[in-house]
């Protein structure tokens, strides 16, 4: 039988290298923002702070923030975390358009995780 601490201490290393496996590959708002073309119609992930967010009948619409800015994130199930949670997000990216200094675009979301 194994102990419970090297059972405990196996769980933190698995879940620590999930983590830091689940932080690879993000991409910064701002980066999103500065050149939608690039990133239109692809795959990010991003990872931020929720701001405003609603949820009807398990479609839910959110915004996060990242600290370089902030983007809409639409969800077809799952409904929208609550405000202030920290959460990564995997979706694809759509712009929609830039008029002078401002991008519209939204992220629709295919996967959601506790940061």
């Amino acid at each position: 039988m194994i102990p419970k601490t090297r059972c405990v201490l196996v769980l933190a290393a698995l879940l620590s290298l999930a983590l830091i496996d689940g932080c690879k590959n993000t991409v910064t708002i701002k980066s999103l923002l500065d050149d939608p073309p690039r990133y239109d119609r692809q795959t990010v992930r991003v990872a931020g702070t929720v701001g405003r967010s609603i949820g009807v009948l398990g479609y839910g619409a959110y915004q996060i923030d990242d600290g370089t800015g902030s983007l809409t994130v639409v969800s077809k199930e799952g409904g929208a975390p609550r405000e202030g949670a920290r959460v990564g997000v995997e979706g694809e990216f759509r712009a929609a358009f830039t008029l002078g200094t401002e991008t519209v675009a939204v992220l629709i979301e295919k996967q959601r995780g506790a940061e």
